[in-house]
């Protein structure tokens, strides 16, 4: 039976799947989890050989890396406590969507499943975050989403915004300059060529969105 990892442990096997699901491979190099970490690549290196040992990567030196079966069953596991403790705060707890992920970085380190358990029953089984992220079931599965970006969503139709790609403090009070949250109805007015910018309308009024903020902005 493999002892409890560290929390900086916890923290790389996250990394690495969340940088998997951005890039839609299976592999992450040394560099791109360092940036994420916000750390030097030495440094990365070091912890690759430790997660090595204990079977959660695959990795060989001037490689990239892959979860193992073992390291993604991990990482499922740190999202769910960190998303359902989420959702906590937000709901019970009436933290504002840009505030609980921070806290929730410093829960997601509690080893006790049969809490997260119970705050799962507690909270009547959510499926999605306060950002719209899924939250993984204890088998690890994920409940599924049509989602698209709003900057792929076509012009003259109404969408209703249910996640958010950037999860950044400084990203959520941009959307809350323009009345933006999960559940907003917003219709595309219409589609800049020059910059890829958005026009649309919400709650009776016109805004247009950078591509970027476009991108990060999933829509059904």
């Amino acid at each position: 039976m493999m002892l409890p990892l560290s929390f900086t442990e916890e923290n790389y096997l996250k990394a690495i799947y969340s940088i998997q699901q951005q890039n839609g491979i299976g592999e992450v190099s040394v560099n791109e989890i360092a940036e994420r970490m916000n750390t030097r690549p030495a440094t990365v290196t070091d912890m690759l050989r430790k997660l090595s040992e204990k079977q959660l990567i695959h990795y060989e030196k001037y490689k990239k890396v892959q979860l193992s079966a073992t390291g993604k069953k991990e990482a499922l596991g740190i999202l769910r406590k960190h998303r359902l403790w989420e959702t906590f705060l937000h709901k019970k707890l009436n933290f504002s969507w840009d505030e609980v992920h921070e806290v929730a970085e410093q829960l997601e380190h509690i080893h006790s499943q049969k809490l997260v358990d119970k705050l799962d029953e507690f909270l009547g089984y959510p499926e999605f975050d306060p950002h719209g992220d899924p939250i993984p079931k204890p088998n690890g599965d994920m409940p599924s989403t049509s989602a698209v970006p709003l900057s792929d969503a076509e012009p003259n139709n109404q969408y209703k915004i249910v996640a958010v790609r950037d999860t950044s403090t400084a990203f959520l009070m941009q959307l809350k300059r323009y009345n933006l949250e999960i559940g907003t109805l917003i219709t595309i007015s219409e589609k800049m060529p020059y910059d890829n910018s958005v026009l649309i309308e919400s709650q009776g009024t016109n805004y247009q969105l950078s591509e970027k903020i476009a991108g990060n902005l999933l829509v059904v």
